[in-house]
């Protein structure tokens, strides 16, 4: 991976959460925390640990953040300061940066470590993986989601830069 990469899916993964997030604060307090034994018990409790996830995968990279809480105002409040903190780290990366390796406890107290890159990927396929169980959620809701694939990302960044 090369800083370019890392930065152009660090933008992805915001761009993605971002849209869903719009998604998710049109839909009824209700229907948001409805308890559904997929992930983490409902929607809102699914992008709270994705949220969560980016905080505490910035804090071991990057440096100290506060921690957010996992109301539908702190995910529209703090998430996009932990997303813009991503973004800023990584447009300084460099490839030294990319091959640091990380040490941290995992949820059990394991002490672990991986390389930065390796931990850039991890936090964008996490990412991944729960906004499409976000997106299953909303479609059992009768919900449309929002398109977040990668794809669609590559092809508005293209077409804005054709149009800039």
């Amino acid at each position: 991976m090369t800083p370019a990469e890392a930065q152009l899916h660090i933008r992805y993964t915001n761009w993605a959460s971002r849209r869903l997030l719009e998604a998710i604060a049109k839909l009824s307090p209700e229907d948001r925390e409805r308890e559904n034994g997929i992930s983490h018990g409902s929607i809102l409790g699914t992008l709270a640990h994705v949220q969560f996830a980016d905080w505490i995968w910035y804090t071991r990279v990057a440096g100290p953040f506060e921690r957010p809480a996992d109301t539908l105002e702190a995910l529209q409040r703090d998430w996009p300061e932990i997303q813009r903190g991503w973004e800023a780290w990584s447009d300084s990366l460099t490839e030294a940066e990319l091959a640091r390796h990380v040490l941290f406890k995992r949820a059990g107290g394991t002490e672990s470590g991986a390389p930065v890159w390796q931990i850039v990927l991890h936090v964008v396929n996490h990412g991944t993986l729960h906004r499409g169980q976000v997106m299953g959620m909303l479609r059992q809701l009768g919900v449309a989601p929002p398109n977040t694939d990668l794809i669609r990302y590559y092809l508005n960044l293209a077409a804005s830069k054709a149009t800039a």
